[in-house]
């Protein structure tokens, strides 16, 4: 982890955070909603030129690996 991570990284780490939070915690409704809001930022950042081609992949792999993580949580 960098020591110096710039304000896109700090907020999509901390919606990160909420995922594994949720997840622990069996939250499986506000997990999704969590998980669908990070993908919402990702796409954001990336739009508004906030997250270089490197970061975004990175964050995008994180998405996609919690979207795999949680495709048979139902309630």
């Amino acid at each position: 982890m960098k020591l110096f991570r710039s304000k896109a990284e700090k907020l999509l780490d901390s919606i990160i955070d909420e995922i594994k939070v949720n997840l622990e915690n069996n939250y499986k409704s506000t997990a999704h909603d969590a998980r669908r809001k990070l993908g919402e930022t990702i796409e954001a950042l990336r739009a508004a030129g906030q997250l270089d081609d490197k970061l975004y992949k990175q964050y995008r792999g994180i998405y996609e690996d919690f979207t795999e993580k949680m495709k048979d949580y139902h309630h």
